[in-house]
């Protein structure tokens, strides 16, 4: 980690700036398992508090860790009244139902490239590359990854690398759009434009995008 976070330090001023403010990286990780990437379904679009309060009813239902088995032998109605909508029971009971039969497994994915564990598991249901960069990051622990579909990493790079060149934009029409162009919604980045701003991040960009989340909660200077 020290080796990642001296070379971002060394490519991009701005990451430095990040880096200094956030302090040491804490990422955390978890194990690529079955109840890993039940877990990260469980939690999509849900926030912080929630979400666990959820999940720690669905295990306590279902099994800790969360099995194949475990969740096959519930029904729709036991997972409703843990809190979990219909579509993410579905998603849950596809997934099982996937690894039960043999098409969703786990242990050969440590020697997959990045791109050979997105496509094995957005097989799933209620899987989507987001989720599958997310097991990729905080499972796998692959350093490289850019999740250019993540809100947050999106906000934050506007933030730190794009707001101040939008506002030195002159304004349409002399100062009579100015009032209007304030009060427009933010552009953020492209998918170009972000994996441009990540070149210099590599390979070190799941270590850069931790950062640009712990960025959104701190002061940090923006240039």
């Amino acid at each position: 980690m020290r080796k990642a976070v001296l070379h971002l330090k060394k490519s991009d001023p701005v990451m430095r700036a990040i880096i200094e403010r956030v302090g040491t990286c804490r990422m955390e990780y978890g194990e690529p398992t079955f109840h890993s990437l039940a877990e990260a379904i469980v939690y999509q679009q849900l926030n912080g508090k929630a979400a666990v309060t959820i999940f720690n009813r669905f295990t306590s239902l279902a099994g800790n860790p969360l099995t194949p088995e475990g969740i096959l032998r519930l029904n729709e109605a036991e997972l409703r009244l843990v809190g979990l909508s219909k579509q993410k029971s579905s998603y849950l009971f596809d997934m099982a139902g996937r690894a039960v039969r043999g098409e969703l497994v786990f242990s050969p994915l440590s020697g997959m490239s990045d791109e050979e564990v997105i496509e094995h598991l957005t097989q799933v249901k209620g899987v989507g590359v987001w989720t599958a960069h997310m097991f990729l990051m905080f499972t796998l622990r692959r350093p490289n990854v850019l999740p250019t579909g993540d809100f947050g990493i999106r906000m934050a790079i506007y933030k730190h690398y794009l707001e101040k060149r939008a506002a030195r934009k002159p304004p349409v029409n002399g100062g009579r759009g100015q009032k209007r162009q304030a009060s427009q919604k933010i552009q953020l980045p492209s998918v170009e434009q972000m994996e441009r701003i990540a070149r210099k991040w590599e390979p070190y960009r799941s270590i850069a995008c931790w950062y640009l989340w712990q960025s959104l909660d701190v002061k940090t200077p923006v240039g």
